[in-house]
């Protein structure tokens, strides 16, 4: 398709600078200098331990009293004065980071966390924790490193370089490998969960430092790959005039972008190991300072621009860690970590930059989706074919766990003479797998109506933030210990899910529907849905935590036959009317005119089928808890085999869908029986390769 325009930092003259236009920039710097300090100073006066404004006051002027038996001295040199190293440490390393990966890529949407480069350290150093080793600072800091830069390459290997990172291609590139890495950094929670012991909270960043020693070895190596980043800072402002310009001028493209990238890499692979992945900050620090470059043009000079992003970063997140511990009260926000207000703001700027999409055009369906057969012999052999895989699926997922049974145990439970032990087996596994079947073929007809609706072969539920906000009005519930049961649970999910599809619906449709502008409203809206369910997390019952991170991972666990009632209920209504409307959805996959041309509402065509999708996805969070990709690598596998015809595709990927979600449950039951491994993230692990897979394969 052809690339979205994002006003992104690109092709623009360089700016003639003055000697005012010098000063105004360096003016910029002082002020933010100046900016720092006096939050830094409010910074100081947050605590738990009862130590105010009064007692510092006189502390410095030579008073060393006590302050309720606490030592204030101690206090400042343990505590505060750490967490505020950490936080100016880490925000102008995010920041720096941000605004050369931003300069590099050519994409306003670029940074640590949409490259995946922060999943990438968290990764590895959940690996290492989990591997229960005990390292220096040093070492943390290499193994983040490897991890970020891996990540980095791989994303901007399947953007498809440097022609393909301007667009909405690289974030949904990004966005696919983070969740990848996410999965697997939640899957070494669950599974090692006595190694990592606190990575939960942490690994939504935290400034909390045990002594200044970590600070002071950062800040060294900061400061130095910052010299690194402003020598290269000449190279990169030519770079902006375009690949051929640059060239022309004797500017080694390929060296400059690496080295950039290394440089960013290892500025957030510091922060991650400082204080765990605070979130987008290194998204939000450079758009505000382009923003402001608007106006005082000297800041599009790299040489201004990268430090003037880290003292935004830096600012950004000591307003934050202030701003929360204000609020919250000290006490209350020692359990909330920074990176949660700071995931809110990244999910704001995301949505707003997505507002600013002004053009796009018509995404292109993968090869294999064009390439499937079309008769109607092979499409009834295919819908054959996928019943019986789902009943074979359905069979071995009945038998198979801890305890293997045999089909004559089935006979046995049917007529109520099986032994007690095999009859306690099936009355679990029965539910849990007519769960996972319902739940899979819900989010298969979900994700067909969402990428019809949105012309968009990558979008679906999961991705599109819907998920996220069922999920969010289910922990509240839970959280909140409110009563009502099972029915307010089902209310609260269904309702929150079809607001956030209204919010983004609405949103989307301001200015002429775009289907790029759609799908980056969901990934900014689910950014910030998951960060309020991680703060509702946080301040829940410690005990009931592991709990409910487990069910947001996408688990069967304890599922009853009641349970899946509702979405048994929607799939029964969703799919004749999904069926129903399989002419104009036909006919809306192609472009916006041709359904117009032929009588078809495309805008009620539009609002019914993802009303539908949302319904039918915010069930299957009761269900199944949250699972991504199904509705993604469901209907894709349909479009492969039975072509592009919505009569044949819907029923197709709705069968595929039950087997996807039920081999993930019978897979997570048994390969470390007795432990037990979430559906949603063995799905995560495999449909993110089959995402990017898709992506390379189609021009989006």
């Amino acid at each position: 398709m052809n690339t979205p325009r994002i006003s992104v930092p690109g092709r623009r003259p360089l700016p003639r600078t003055a000697a005012g236009g010098g000063s105004a920039g360096a003016g910029v710097l002082a002020l933010l200098l100046g900016g720092i300090v006096v939050v830094g100073l409010w910074h100081l006066t947050q605590g738990t331990s009862g130590v105010g404004v009064g007692d510092l006051v006189r502390y410095f002027t030579g008073e060393r009293e006590n302050t309720g038996g606490a030592p204030v001295g101690e206090i400042f040199t343990g505590s505060r004065l750490p967490r505020l190293l950490a936080g100016v440490a880490v925000g102008f390393a995010l920041g720096s980071a941000g605004a050369l990966l931003q300069s590099v890529t050519r994409n306003v949407l670029a940074s640590p966390d949409t490259l995946a480069v922060t999943a990438g350290a968290y990764f590895t150093l959940s690996l290492v924790a989990a591997a229960g080793l005990v390292v220096p600072l040093w070492a943390s800091g290499a193994a983040a490193f490897a991890g970020g830069l891996l990540a980095a390459a791989l994303v901007l290997a399947l953007a498809g370089g440097a022609a393909g990172t301007t667009g909405t291609r690289l974030i949904l590139a990004g966005s696919a490998t983070a969740l990848a890495l996410e999965s697997g950094t939640a899957l070494l929670l669950i599974l090692f969960n006595q190694n990592t012991t606190g990575l939960f909270a942490w690994g939504s960043g935290s400034l909390a430092q045990l002594n200044i020693d970590a600070s002071m070895r950062a800040v060294p190596l900061v400061a130095v790959v910052l010299c690194v980043a402003l020598a290269l800072s000449r190279r990169l402002d030519v770079l902006n005039l375009g690949d051929d310009t640059a060239s022309s001028l004797g500017v080694p493209i390929r060296t400059t972008r690496v080295t950039a990238v290394l440089c960013a890499v290892l500025l957030t692979s510091t922060a991650v190991t400082l204080a765990g992945p605070i979130a987008f900050i290194g998204l939000g620090a450079p758009v505000l300072t382009r923003l402001i470059a608007g106006r005082v043009h000297a800041l599009h000079r790299h040489l201004l621009l990268i430090p003037a992003s880290g003292l935004f970063g830096a600012l950004l997140i000591l307003l934050a860690d202030a701003t929360l511990r204000a609020v919250q009260g000290a006490q209350g926000a020692a359990s909330i970590p920074t990176g949660v207000p700071t995931a809110l703001l990244g999910a704001v700027v995301v949505v707003v930059l997505a507002l600013r999409l002004r053009e796009t055009g018509q995404v292109r369906q993968p090869p294999p989706a064009r390439a499937g057969t079309r008769s109607r012999r092979s499409f009834l052999l295919v819908a054959a074919g996928a019943v019986v895989l789902l009943a074979a699926t359905v069979l071995v997922a009945i038998l198979a766990g801890s305890l293997w049974l045999r089909t004559g145990d089935i006979a046995l439970w049917i007529h109520g003479a099986a032994p007690d032990l095999i009859g306690q087996a099936l009355d679990d596994r029965i539910p849990r797998v007519a769960a996972a079947v319902l739940a899979g073929a819900a989010l298969g007809l979900a994700g067909c109506a969402v990428q019809s609706a949105v012309r968009n072969p990558l979008a679906e539920p999961g991705l599109l933030g819907i998920t996220a906000g069922a999920g969010l009005g289910a922990v509240t519930v839970v959280t909140a210990d409110l009563p009502g049961g099972r029915p307010l649970l089902i209310t609260a999910a269904v309702a929150t899910g079809l607001a956030t599809f209204a919010l983004i619906a609405l949103l989307a449709w301001r200015g002429g529907f775009l289907p790029d502008r759609f799908v980056l409203i969901g990934i900014g809206s689910g950014y910030g849905l998951n960060a309020i369910t991680t703060f509702l997390l946080l301040r829940a019952d410690p005990w009931n935590t592991p709990r409910i991170f487990t069910w947001l991972s996408g688990t069967t666990y304890g599922r009853t036959l009641p349970d899946v009632v509702p979405v048994a209920v929607a799939t029964l209504v969703a799919l004749p009317l999904l069926l129903a409307m399989r002419g104009r959805l036909d006919l809306l996959a192609v472009d916006e005119d041709t359904p117009r041309v032929v009588g078809v509402r495309v805008e009620r065509t539009r609002f019914a089928a993802l009303a539908v999708a949302a319904v039918l996805a915010a069930l299957s969070v009761i269900a199944v808890g949250v699972v991504g990709f199904v509705g993604l690598v469901a209907p894709h596998l349909a479009r492969s085999l039975v072509g592009a015809r919505h009569g044949r595709v819907i029923p197709v990927a709705m069968l595929f869908g039950g087997v996807l979600v039920c081999v993930a449950d019978t897979l997570g039951r048994t390969l470390v029986a007795p432990a037990q491994m979430p559906a949603g993230l063995m799905i995560a692990l495999v449909g993110a390769p089959y995402f990017v897979w898709v992506l390379r394969r189609s021009r989006v």
